[in-house]
């Protein structure tokens, strides 16, 4: 395999090649730490593709305790790299074209999380639906989010998805898919960044369909304000003076360093009741012109098709299993489950298709949790073998199995068709949900 930086060696298993750990921009590192991406310069001879490449650095993930624990493998100047898996042979439908794209980001609060993980493996997917997978890594916390317009530091982790959806676009037809049919999806900080990426008007036009899961819709964009606030307490905690050396010293700090300066500034700003992290995308910044709600109301999606949902529970994830059901259901709702409505509702105003889901199955490991945040991952890359561990999970059996077939089918097929299954939602009617649940 051959593309514009160079050749690659991939791996091929039950019909599927993946290619992993391909570099999309040029390590951020040295003089590009704190700066837009740029492009990768290429590699000498063959490249080996068998393997994830690193994730970008990060501190633990908060929601170990219902995902099960992972250790970053990070590495800042390797992190900017993605994933494709690819079904070999001619499409299915026996058609003389590229095939679908997907293009997905992880979630993890815009603070952790690697396209690279396990957990979202594609092959399976890619399978399910003869589509082309491709995941994605972002930058993220203070190298993602730090905002410090003036150091070059403005929403670097948006516009790292931003370059990852235009290497799609100009690469992916190497392997065999169409870069005129991306769907951009994601879950949680992922499908709020893909939303992001279809209402800019930059990136939009690239954006064929989108798969938003739990995304954490009344997560405003920033203010400058505040994030200006964060990035002030930030330097200080780091002893780095806001004027004409401001870029150089802050490229001296080990990266380890900035991970803990970011945790002590998420401590300092938490607020009960708040759980934003304390830098995420910035209002009026690249990939954020304007709040999504106003974007969407004025008709931004026309013309493209749209996948959203929620789980059932969303909140045991953060409030904890033994929360009162009452609280539980009134924070997933504010949480969640309004902007879902939203986003039905402004899209068939403007004549787009919005297919809704819940995702309702209950893990039986923990009493109370039910399905919370991140618990139709294992089933929307039918990867239920990769969550051994996993709370939310618990033990599976063959109506698990047939779930994750049914999820991962969804997905897949409205990746293809842009229909996943069921209706989507009319003006005039309440939203049809199709429900996903071990019945």
């Amino acid at each position: 395999m051959t593309i514009r930086q160079g050749s690659l060696r991939g791996v091929t298993d039950g019909g599927v090649s993946a290619f992993r750990g391909i570099p999309y921009a040029a390590p951020p590192v040295g003089r590009l730490r704190f700066r837009p991406p740029a492009d990768h310069p290429g590699w000498p001879g063959v490249r080996d593709a068998g393997g994830a490449g690193p994730s970008v650095p990060q501190g633990p993930g908060r929601l170990a305790p219902v995902m099960g624990a992972r250790i970053p493998d990070w590495d800042e100047a390797g992190c900017l790299n993605l994933n494709v898996w690819t079904p070999r042979g001619a499409p299915a439908d026996g058609a003389d074209r590229p095939r679908p794209v997907l293009l997905w980001f992880h979630g993890g609060g815009f603070t952790s999380g690697s396209g690279g993980w396990d957990w979202y493996d594609g092959a399976r997917l890619a399978a399910a639906g003869d589509i082309v997978v491709v995941t994605a890594n972002y930058r993220l916390g203070p190298l993602g989010y730090l905002h410090l317009p003036e150091a070059g530091a403005d929403n670097l982790g948006s516009r790292d998805q931003a370059a990852a959806l235009r290497w799609v676009r100009d690469t992916i037809r190497a392997f065999g898919g169409d870069p005129a049919r991306i769907t951009v999806g994601g879950q949680s900080a992922g499908a709020y960044s893909a939303l992001a990426l279809a209402l800019d008007p930059e990136t939009g036009p690239l954006v064929h369909r989108l798969i938003l899961q739990s995304g954490p819709w009344n997560l405003l964009p920033q203010s400058p304000a505040a994030a200006d606030r964060a990035a002030d307490l930030f330097l200080d905690l780091l002893g780095i003076a806001r004027d004409e050396h401001l870029a150089k010293a802050l490229r001296d700090v080990p990266a380890g360093d900035l991970l803990d300066a970011y945790g002590r500034v998420a401590a300092e700003l938490a607020r009960p009741g708040d759980g934003a992290p304390p830098m995420h995308p910035v209002l009026g910044g690249a990939g954020h012109p304007t709040a999504w709600p106003t974007a969407l109301a004025d008709g931004a999606l026309a013309g493209k098709g749209v996948l959203v949902g929620s789980t059932e529970h969303e909140a045991t994830a953060f409030l904890g299993p033994d929360a009162p059901a009452e609280l539980v259901a009134a924070v997933t709702r504010a949480a969640f489950g309004e902007g879902v409505d939203t986003l039905a509702r402004e899209c068939a105003a403007h004549g787009t298709p919005a297919h809704v889901y819940r995702f309702a199955r209950v893990s039986t490991a923990v009493p109370g949790l039910g399905a919370p945040h991140c618990s139709d991952l294992p089933f929307a890359f039918d990867r239920l073998d990769a969550y051994a561990t996993a709370p939310m999970l618990g033990p599976v059996d063959a109506r698990d199995r047939e779930l994750a077939r049914e999820f991962s089918g969804a997905l897949a097929a409205f990746t293809a068709t842009g229909d996943p299954g069921w209706p989507a939602h009319r003006p005039e009617a309440a939203p049809y949900v199709r429900r996903f649940a071990r019945e």
